[in-house]
């Protein structure tokens, strides 16, 4: 009998290529995933990686019980999307993520809602960054992420997800009250080439769009500061330390000593959730979906 965390963990080889890119993506040790490969290949009774210079590749007997594995959790997934959607009831456990201020701004009025309307729903949210938000739903690990993209910089999604948008979430540029350009009613970015940014950590999806957006503009960034949440930031430009971008999402209460000021750009962010197509019947993923687009319609409104 074929173990089907064991199955995970091939289907998550065959994708990533690499063991090391299998253990992030499954949140487990590059160990564990090799123990995980040997008891596979006893059960299988026959090779299953091959040694490619320092790392492994998938034999043809690797690659083949891949591709089976790939659509038995696909069919899992079915069939607890269909047990689901046959009770009819919001019931089980759904695994939520969402990037941190979506994590702030949308996740404490709407699963407040989930839990008040069907209590017999055990909800598990984390705060992840969008790509990997994205990943977890992608392996089984979540069943929705909040996830972003930026108007000029968009986030690829991969096949067998679907997606539903929650909302536009304007961002200005936040400084200090007593910077030269606090009284303006709008501002170019290209007005910030001599100021030290405040931005999000090396590599993360904002952090990329910020230095890409500069970047295209013939601004070469001076980055000062990092910091993951927009709060954090906030409170480094409030200490007269830059300037950073702050979306509207999760930035309230704002400090007294920081001013927003509006880019002639408009520059917006897009904000939606996705989930598993082959997740898209159950009637937890349904009203979870719908308690988000709620929420996100007052935050909207209240903008």
């Amino acid at each position: 009998m074929l173990n089907l965390e064991r199955l995970r963990t091939l289907d998550a080889l065959a994708r990533h290529g690499s063991v090391s890119g299998a253990a992030a993506g499954l949140h487990i040790t590059t160990s564990a995933v090799s123990q995980q490969m040997a008891k596979l290949e006893r059960e299988a009774g026959q090779r299953l990686l091959a040694k490619n210079g320092r790392g492994v590749r998938l034999t043809d007997a690797g690659r083949l019980l891949a591709e089976h594995a790939a659509r038995i959790l696909s069919q899992v997934e079915l069939a607890q999307a269909d047990l689901e959607a046959q009770r009819g009831q919001v019931a089980g456990e759904l695994r939520l993520s969402a990037f941190p201020t979506a994590a702030r701004g949308l996740f404490p009025a709407a699963l407040a809602t989930l839990r008040a309307e069907h209590p017999a729903l055990r909800l598990r949210s984390s705060e992840l960054e969008p790509e990997r938000g994205i990943s977890g739903v992608v392996r089984g690990d979540l069943d929705l992420a909040v996830v972003l993209d930026w108007y000029n910089k968009p986030i690829p999604l991969p096949d067998g997800l679907v997606k539903a948008p929650l909302l536009d979430d304007p961002a200005d540029v936040a400084m200090p009250v007593g910077h030269r350009l606090a009284g303006r009613d709008e501002v170019d970015l290209a007005e910030f080439a001599e100021d030290e940014w405040i931005t999000w950590g090396e590599g993360e999806f904002c952090h990329e769009w910020l230095m890409f957006t500069l970047r295209s503009k013939g601004i070469e960034p001076i980055v000062g500061h990092r910091a993951a949440e927009t709060h954090t930031q906030l409170g480094l430009v409030a200490a007269g330390l830059g300037v950073c971008i702050a979306p509207l999402l999760g930035r309230h209460p704002m400090p007294a000593e920081v001013v927003t000021v509006p880019l002639k750009q408009r520059v917006r962010r897009h904000v939606y959730v996705v989930w598993r197509a082959d997740a898209d019947r159950r009637p937890s993923i349904r009203a979870a979906v719908d308690a988000l687009r709620a929420t996100a319609r007052e935050v909207g409104q209240a903008a």
